[in-house]
């Protein structure tokens, strides 16, 4: 079981990484905005496959340390483990963010580093933490505008690159600042404490999920029947940015619905050759965050004849179609590479050089 529930919870990292493509492709070279036909169906995947990863990532710092007892020395050592990690994704993040605005790196670094914190305390405080880290976001709502600092035109952050700019973007209102999103972390840290052997465990979580996504699924879309106020109507349906309550709810539970559901996937399938591959190609998710958002866009922009840069937002967007099948074949060139590259070395190259730099 313990073997299944893993090649289930990389089959689900391996998912995100697809929608990861077609999110970004999408965002750098379509119509991230249009909700209908084909343009709409790849928009679905906005936000999700962002917290989807950011969940698993709090799942794997929790396994580091699913045991039932410690001695002091092996929490020190976990915990060094973790801190280093997190310092590395930080400042490998923050020199991404160079070339890509919307880097993710640097906030994992910041929930990784805050998770240490919380580690060994009872699962339980995960959520209460979690929860507080929403309220905390929604807290300084009410003293800074969210849109400081932004150009929404552009989907650029104007002052970045100044202490106060950088701090407010880490803490507050960048794409995926700690607050709230460090709650997508903790939340992923208390299904890592689940006992997943037990099969009931993947069907109360698929339950729970369904529920609280049934429940903001109709919360937003029928926003209009009950409520009129443009102000709370924003706030019922904002998506991603920002990252208001309803959004958090539903992103959080159609992530626990999706662990669930590849949990299952993987004890049907564990022992196909397919379901390996994935099952490898998601656990070298760093690797491919940074070769789709380096190779991957070059080869979409040679393709498509479009140039990067700035220029691009006065040029009509790419064929949705187009960019789907991309993402789908640029999936499977990273599914191809992760078999080959994987004979001669245990892990990616990128969680490779984190091994290597830190000793971790």
């Amino acid at each position: 079981m313990m073997k299944n529930r893993i090649i289930g919870f990389d089959l689900a990292r391996a998912y995100a990484i697809l929608g990861m493509y077609i999110v970004n492709f999408n965002t750098v070279f379509g119509n991230h905005t249009n909700q209908s036909g084909l343009s709409g169906f790849l928009n679905l995947f906005n936000g999700n496959s962002s917290t989807l990863f950011v969940m698993l990532a709090g799942m794997g710092v929790s396994l580091m340390s699913s045991r039932s007892h410690y001695t002091v020395e092996e929490k020190r050592i976990i915990k060094s483990t973790i801190i280093k990690r997190s310092w590395f994704l930080f400042i490998l993040g923050v020199i991404f963010c160079f070339w890509w605005p919307a880097d993710i790196l640097h906030f994992y670094g910041g929930y990784m580093h805050i998770a240490v914190l919380f580690i060994f305390l009872p699962k339980r405080y995960y959520l209460f933490a979690a929860a507080g880290s929403i309220v905390i976001f929604h807290f300084l709502l009410a003293f800074i505008p969210y849109e400081t600092g932004w150009d929404f035109k552009t989907l650029m952050y104007t002052d970045f690159w100044t202490i106060e700019g950088f701090i407010r973007n880490t803490f507050y209102n960048g794409w995926n600042s700690i607050f709230p999103w460090i709650a997508y972390f903790l939340i992923g840290m208390y299904l890592g404490r689940l006992n997943w052997k037990n099969t009931s465990t993947p069907k109360k979580v698929i339950l729970v999920g369904l529920a609280f996504y049934l429940m903001t699924f109709f919360l937003q879309s029928f926003a209009t029947s009950f409520t009129q106020d443009k102000e709370l109507l924003s706030y019922l349906t904002a998506d991603y940015l920002p990252p208001f309550l309803p959004f958090m709810i539903g992103t959080i539970s159609f992530g626990l619905i999706l662990i669930s559901a590849f949990i299952f996937i993987g004890n049907k399938v564990s022992e196909f050759r397919i379901a390996k591959i994935l099952a490898s190609t998601g656990q070298m998710t760093l690797t491919h965050y940074i070769s789709h958002l380096m190779l991957g866009l070059f080869l979409f922009s040679s393709f498509t004849g479009k140039t990067l840069g700035f220029e691009m937002i006065n040029e009509s967007p790419t064929n949705p179609l187009f960019i789907l099948v991309f993402s789908v074949f640029y999936f499977l060139f990273s599914c191809i590479f992760t078999l080959l590259w994987l004979k001669k070395f245990k892990l990616g190259p990128l969680e490779l050089l984190m091994r290597k730099v830190f000793n971790s």
